[in-house]
Parts: C-alpha cells; sequence; structure tokens
C-alpha cells in the first residue's frame, strides 16, 4: 500500500509537469514528444524549468502537508492559499482560485468560494483519498476542503468522483472506474452522463484525436474529468498515458495530473518511468509526504 501511496502522488506531480508546458494550448497529437519541456516564449509558464510543476501540485501538497501535520481544517487552508497567493507564489493558478484568494484578501477566509465548475479544486480530492481510510470520511473532507475555493455542486461532485476513483485504484478495486462513474452520476447526472460518453467512446475504439474533439479539453470540470477517464481506459502502458495526457492541449496539466495519479494508485511507484521520476521538482519531498499519510491513514484504519 505504501508503493501505492508513493506512486499516487508522484505520479500526479509527474503528470501536472508533463502537462505544464502544452497548458492552455492546442492538442498535439500527430507531433508528441516524451519527456518534460519548457513551455513556449510568452506563456504563463515559460519561467518554470522542465520538470516543475504548476498549482495543482502546489495545492495537493498544501493539503497533504496540514493532513500529514494534523493540522487540518478549511480555516488553516483558506489562510495558507492565500498567503501563497499573496507572495505571488502560485504558479498560472486557475482563475476561480485566484478569484477566491482575492476575496479572501479582502474578506472572511472561509466564505470567499466562487460559483464555478472550473477543475483548479481536483487535485486536492488526492490527499484525502490518501488520508482517510474509510471513503465516505475522505469524500466529505474534500468537498468541505474544495469549497474554501469552489462552492458549486458540479464541482464538489467532481471533487468527490476522483476521490472515490483514487480511493478504490489505492485499494486495487478492479472496477475503480465504474464506482467513481457511478459517484458522478449520483451527484451531478451532467458530469456522470459526460464521463458515461467518455467511457462508451473508448470502448467504441474512437480514435484519441476524435475523442478529445468530443469530450473537450477545457478547464471545466465537465471536459477535464470525463478526458481523464477516457486516457485512462485506453491506455495502459504508463508512458504512453502519461506523454499523451500532457498533449491533448487545453486543461492539460490538471488531465495529465488525473491520470498518473491513478496510474500511480493502480500500479504503484514502480511503474512510474525512472527518468521522469529523476528529473521531477521535489521528488523526495512529494514522496515523503505520501509516506507520512500513509502512516496517517494507518493509524485511522487501526482507531477504526
Amino acid at each position: 500500500m505504501l508503493d501505492r501511496f508513493k506512486g499516487c502522488m508522484l505520479g500526479a506531480a509527474i503528470g501536472d509537469a508533463l502537462g505544464m508546458p502544452n497548458e492552455s494550448t492546442s492538442p498535439n497529437l500527430q507531433k508528441m514528444r516524451y519527456g518534460y519541456r519548457r513551455a513556449y516564449k510568452g506563456h504563463p509558464n515559460a519561467k518554470l524549468q522542465p520538470g516543475q510543476y504548476t498549482d495543482d501540485t502546489q495545492l495537493m501538497i498544501l493539503v497533504g502537508t496540514l493532513l500529514a501535520d494534523g493540522k487540518f481544517n478549511e480555516e488553516r487552508y483558506a489562510v495558507a492559499l492565500r498567503e501563497l497567493y499573496a507572495r505571488g507564489g502560485l504558479r498560472f493558478p486557475d482563475g476561480s482560485i485566484s478569484a477566491a484568494c482575492e476575496h479572501m484578501i479582502r474578506d472572511e477566509p472561509t466564505l470567499s468560494g466562487v460559483k464555478s465548475t472550473t477543475a483548479g479544486c481536483l487535485s486536492i480530492a488526492i490527499p484525502f483519498a490518501l488520508a482517510y481510510p474509510g471513503i465516505s470520511e475522505g469524500v466529505e473532507r474534500a468537498v468541505r476542503a474544495s469549497n474554501v475555493t469552489h462552492t458549486h455542486e458540479a464541482a464538489h461532485a467532481a471533487v468527490s468522483t476522483l476521490t472515490v476513483l483514487i480511493y478504490h485504484a489505492l485499494n486495487g478495486s478492479a472496477d475503480a472506474i465504474q464506482q467513481a462513474e457511478r459517484k458522478a452520476s449520483v451527484e451531478d447526472d451532467i458530469l456522470g452522463g459526460r464521463i458515461r460518453n467518455a467511457l462508451m467512446l473508448e470502448r467504441e475504439g474512437a480514435d484519441t484525436e476524435t475523442a478529445v474533439l468530443k469530450i473537450g479539453h477545457d478547464i471545466s470540470i465537465y471536459q477535464t474529468l470525463p478526458l481523464a477517464f477516457f486516457l485512462i481506459s485506453r491506455y495502459q502502458h504508463p508512458s504512453d498515458l502519461l506523454t499523451v495526457a500532457a498533449n491533448v492541449g487545453g486543461n492539460t496539466d490538471t488531465i495529465a495530473l488525473t491520470c498518473g495519479a491513478y496510474l500511480g494508485a493502480c500500479k504503484g511507484m514502480g511503474a512510474l518511468p525512472p527518468d521522469l521520476l529523476e528529473g521531477l521538482e521535489d521528488r523526495h519531498r512529494i514522496e515523503l509526504l505520501a509516506q507520512r499519510l500513509h502512516t496517517i491513514y494507518q493509524r485511522r484504519l487501526e482507531q477504526a
């Protein structure tokens, strides 16, 4: 289980770093390049080096550290996020995250979320899926945390869905994708329907370029999450999954982060390409954080 914890968090960060230079660009599936690289000149991520991650992994680490320290609550998360944003530390943040942080600077931190369906809050689902042996509690806590920045019910449904996906993948469930699809359908009809359609496209053998056009790849949870479901169902080889996810364009960092987290949760750290692990920013810090979350998980499991 510890190997899967490490694989999940490292896989998420690897996917994020691979998708970083292609964030907000057009699909590049015909001329894909394996490995880390820089964003083009003038891109919002142009100052980042190959192997550096974006705000998605920053939020995952921020929430995960508070959980590992036993200090997490929504107020502390809000304050820490506000401080990171105020000092200019967030890397090309989701517009909704920026808006919520601006509200927090002016007003009460925990009442500053925006009614948005963007995918900026998705990555915080990962540490909650790791820290809680009871899926119901993990989902509930993840949704409450996402409310700090995103108050829209659809965003909460997406966070719930990703928490369920990662939780069941970590626990070796053969039907993790189906469990998550059912959760999405219960929480939000539109999200559930779009995930079902994405999975149907995969089963029917639609090529990836066609799927990207039909599903979409923008920052909305209604496109980001369904496209990730298509990709994790289509590509079984780690390098293929990570490379394609990083080149679908649009919200590539979050799409590839989701794919990487699922890959690592299913197959463990050993499935991640060694060269990508070696070149990942803060690799050892993230690995240690995953180990600390595993300790929290085991302690809660014993108490239960």
